[in-house]
């Protein structure tokens, strides 16, 4: 119940737009038809579910809305929480590593402005929790202001950061960061990068080259690439994790800044047309507003009762 809460309260206005329209375009109405499906398709697009995902829901509520007993209102919200929650079930896997490789290696990128270092901290304070031992490595080296929160979110929850002067090549700080994991038994290593455009070739780029790097090292590294997206740009994230998962293979969402939009329907969005994990959410400034993804609890905090 105290997880269900958390996910009302950070999908509060995502839940207030969607639910309330609803309730205004239901009100007086005892049967469905052609305008009120119309009405519903618009909602959702407009909450960011996007386009292809809202007209593949739409075309499932009207077959299956015919079938359904009650108040056309409350059939409506059950049929979507089911859909919804059909459509993101399938991709979805446990944020928390399996401990299959030691170190396991995460590579966190994403754009400038959505939170890719706070998240680091905040997920590295998780990993230590569960009493892994953890290792942050500060491969953005064109902000002096990057390394230097980076440090200080490692004294804040007490882990080990490796990282280089301004201007060093940020493929050299992510092998010797994952040079010390080794050598020091580290069982999680997550890399930071910096935060870059994703129409931008040459850091895209760069960004490969770290993952070579990586994977010169120890096989397979990186075992996780994150990609960290601000929910409040709702589309445009859509936009960068096409091109972020076509040139570099993100794995996993981050998704931050839930609590501070009402486009959470975006989750639905990047899971039915990538077919990606959202990995984690952010809903506050807290350390423990970051938490791992949970279907059930995504939809009943979307589409529950208000």
């Amino acid at each position: 119940m105290e997880k269900i809460l958390k996910w009302q309260q950070g999908l509060e206005k995502t839940r207030s737009g969607i639910l309330g329209r609803i309730s205004r375009v239901f009100k007086g109405k005892e049967q469905i038809s052609d305008s009120l499906i119309e009405d519903i398709e618009e909602i959702l697009i407009e909450s960011d579910v996007g386009v292809e995902t809202t007209q593949y829901i739409i075309e499932s509520l009207k077959q299956l809305i015919p079938e359904q007993s009650g108040r056309i209102e409350d059939k409506v919200r059950i049929l979507l929480k089911k859909e919804i929650l059909e459509i993101i079930r399938g991709t979805q896997n446990s944020a928390t590593p399996e401990q299959l490789v030691k170190p396991y290696v995460i590579l966190v990128v994403g754009v400038n402005g959505t939170g890719k270092t706070t998240t680091i901290g905040k997920m590295a304070h998780i990993f230590r929790r569960e009493n892994k031992k953890v290792l942050l490595a500060g491969a953005d080296t064109f902000r002096a202001a990057a390394g230097e929160q980076l440090e200080a979110w490692g004294k804040r929850i007490g882990v080990d950061v490796v990282k280089q002067s301004i201007g060093a090549d940020p493929a050299s700080v992510a092998y010797d960061a994952l040079d010390a994991a080794l050598a020091r038994g580290v069982d999680i290593l997550i890399v930071d990068t910096a935060g870059r455009l994703h129409t931008k070739i040459n850091l895209m780029e760069e960004l490969k080259k770290i993952k070579r790097v990586l994977s010169k090292r120890l096989e397979l590294a990186p075992h996780e690439v994150l990609l960290v997206l601000d929910a409040t740009t709702g589309q445009n994230g859509l936009s960068q994790a096409k091109i972020f998962t076509q040139d570099i293979g993100v794995t996993g969402i981050v998704l931050t800044k839930l609590d501070g939009t009402a486009r959470g329907g975006i989750i639905v969005s990047i899971i039915q047309t990538l077919g990606i994990p959202v990995k984690w959410v952010g809903m506050g400034e807290k350390l423990d507003d970051l938490v791992p993804f949970d279907p059930e609890a995504f939809v009943e905090g979307m589409l529950g009762e208000k």
